[in-house]
């Protein structure tokens, strides 16, 4: 998702309807984009909290892992490369494989709550959105509250199809 510009125009207008939808519930897309600031500006990353909760003035973020500075690195690296091919995993000859598999095997039954603090309402993450045996991505939604640029996020928010 944070190579915005290299999808199709079908693909922007509904991940732009979604993630509308889902700035939406945090009472309005300003507070969702100062909830991302905030998210950015926290050092460490909010998901290396070992109470596995983070605050932040327009909500809470609670998950049940924790998660290793160490596996945040290798997602980081990882999501990189999944834009160019389209999948987190490398081909299965690639030394790299064995360590995607065991990353996306840790961090799937990761679920994610937020709590939003304007609307009071609760909204669900989950890490992956699996495509089907062989492909899996990053779930666009958790790609934007965590790893994106918040201006891709303006982006796509902003996005009309012309």
């Amino acid at each position: 998702m944070c190579n915005f510009d290299a999808l199709d125009d079908a693909t922007k207008q509904l991940l732009s309807e979604q993630l509308g939808a889902f700035a939406d519930a945090f009472g309005s897309r300003h507070a969702f984009l100062s909830f991302l600031e905030a998210i950015r500006q926290a050092k460490p990353h909010p998901l290396n909290a070992k109470n596995s909760q983070a605050h932040f003035p327009q909500g809470v973020i609670r998950w049940n892992k924790a998660i290793f500075p160490e596996t945040l690195t290798l997602l980081q690296k990882i999501r990189i490369n999944e834009s160019k091919q389209g999948n987190l995993f490398p081909a299965p000859e690639d030394k790299s494989y064995k360590k995607v598999l065991n990353l996306v095997r840790t961090l799937a039954p990761l679920a994610i709550t937020i709590e939003t603090k304007e609307s009071g309402k609760t909204l669900q993450l989950k890490p992956f959105e699996r495509i089907d045996a062989t492909t899996t991505r990053l779930d666009p939604f958790f790609d934007a509250v965590f790893f994106c640029a918040v201006e891709t996020v303006k982006k796509v928010l902003a996005y009309t199809k012309a």
